[in-house]
């Protein structure tokens, strides 16, 4: 009798195993599509202890040891790191395409132009130094000039405050990302502390630790009971066990490469901690290349700008205030004074009321009351082709490197992130071999688990019938 009851028992479990990997089989179906999820596989092992039968045992089945979940650590700390890589490379060409557009004169007409124009209507005024026309002319491309300065300049700044907007967005996301991972690293020591797996709050965390690394760069390094510590730069603490500390965004003064008004991330480990500065900590992401365009690239092009600016400025000046205007009067600036120097000269550059007002101030000889003398209008127009840039470049050379360089910068961004996406694809595909779905496996599986169960269940109703002889036998 216990023998028919053991192979009942057996049968019973028989089921249970294979109705737990139908449910596996389904989860797993059901999940073919879900971003980060890892195939699940139901582990068997033999049952114990086996019955005692004398001189032999005699086994009691199988029983279900564990799901587990099929899964390369590895891999995916490389995904994480390539990903941390591509939003890198993403955030930096998507704004120094935005850079370049500002100095593409293809499209339209830029400084190159208007520097150009300016010059040639110094040229005809020597050609002509009476002419009020053109003395018109010369005031009206040197207002074009300068509202071009502007112009490039207000839209690299507008550029910055875009960037500016985007991070606190970012920080708003990375923010709820980590709030999640600290979530699920409770739900995670909680399911395992009692010895069941937590396969999905795993694949879940795992997903959420490629997205924050594709923002920000992070190291991260699983500790006791299955939590996850994460780090941020050098040693920003974003998440530890079941907490998260927070970014935010803090418009502050000039430091470093950061201009005046740009935002700052500030690191607060809980709202009762004082904030501190951790911008220059990321350097890697999203995050990292969106603030190596606002601080480097575009601040590098607005210094250079107000460089270019100011020397043409200070050299015309030079050279005008040495001159005589119309009526014979002593010149002086052609171009205003800036209180500041060449800092954001670009942006203050203007030409003077004087000449604004009257252009028989605009001096065009050398000496006094000699209206035949274009001396003055003669040197300014060849100020164009004048060394006046590290004693080798002149304006146009400065210029066309400024943008030829950005050119180069750019294409380099594009080509990496380029780059990177493949090499992301490629480690995904892997990945998909390891951990992905196949719905053919899974429909193997299925049959396999629904032949088992209809087995297990003709082994019980055997043993019944065995069972209902023995017990008919004294009938």
């Amino acid at each position: 009798m216990s023998k028919i009851s053991s192979v009942m028992n057996i049968g019973q479990r028989s089921m249970m195993n294979s109705q737990t990997g139908l449910q596996t089989v389904s989860h797993n179906i059901a999940n073919k599509n879900t971003e980060g999820y890892s195939r699940q596989r139901v582990e068997l092992v033999t049952n114990a202890p086996p019955a005692d039968m004398g001189k032999y045992q005699i086994g009691t089945g199988a029983k279900t040891q564990t799901v587990t979940r099929t899964n390369n650590p590895h891999l995916e700390k490389q995904i994480e790191q390539e990903m941390t890589k591509l939003g890198y490379g993403q955030g930096k060409a998507a704004y120094l395409d935005r850079v370049e557009q500002v100095v593409n004169e293809q499209n339209s007409k830029g400084l190159n132009h208007y520097m150009g124009e300016f010059f040639n209507a110094f040229r005809e005024l020597a050609n002509q130094p009476e002419s009020l026309p053109i003395r018109t002319q010369v005031k009206e491309t040197a207002i074009q000039l300068t509202q071009n300065f502007k112009k490039t300049n207000s839209d690299l700044k507008t550029i910055q405050r875009e960037i500016d907007n985007e991070i606190s967005g970012e920080l708003t996301e990375i923010n709820s990302l980590t709030s999640e991972i600290a979530d699920l690293n409770q739900k995670v020591e909680s399911a395992e502390i009692q010895g069941a797996p937590a396969n999905d709050a795993r694949d879940r965390r795992d997903l959420l630790l490629k997205k924050l690394g594709e923002k920000i760069n992070i190291k991260y390094s699983e500790v006791d009971r299955g939590k996850v510590q994460v780090v941020a730069g050098a040693n920003i603490v974003l998440v530890s066990g079941y907490d998260a500390a927070e970014l935010k965004p803090n418009s502050s003064p000039a430091q470093g490469n950061k201009r005046e008004g740009n935002v700052d991330i500030m690191f607060q480990l809980n709202p009762r901690s004082s904030q501190f500065r951790v911008t220059d900590q990321i350097t890697g992401g999203k995050l990292g290349g969106m603030l190596e365009v606002r601080d480097q690239v575009v601040n590098g092009m607005l210094d250079r700008l107000d460089h270019l600016a100011y020397t043409i400025a200070d050299n015309i000046n030079a050279v005008h205030a040495t001159g005589y205007d119309q009526r014979g009067r002593a010149a002086g600036r052609f171009f205003a004074a800036s209180s500041s120097g060449e800092l954001d000269y670009s942006n203050n550059i203007a030409v003077t009321n004087l000449v604004q007002n009257d252009v028989s101030h605009i001096a065009a000889g050398l000496v006094p009351d000699a209206p035949a003398d274009n001396r003055i209008a003669n040197y300014i127009s060849s100020l164009q082709y004048k060394p006046l840039f590290n004693g080798k470049d002149t304006a146009d050379d400065f210029y066309n490197g400024l943008v030829g360089e950005l050119s180069v910068v750019t294409r380099k961004a594009r080509a990496m992130s380029e780059h990177q996406q493949e090499a992301l694809t490629q480690l995904k595909n892997i990945r998909e071999s390891i951990s992905g779905v196949s719905l053919d496996e899974e429909t193997v599986k299925m049959i396999e688990y629904q032949k088992a169960f209809d087995a297990s269940a003709k082994l019980i109703k055997t043993a019944d019938e065995m069972l209902d002889t023995v017990i008919n036998l004294k009938r």
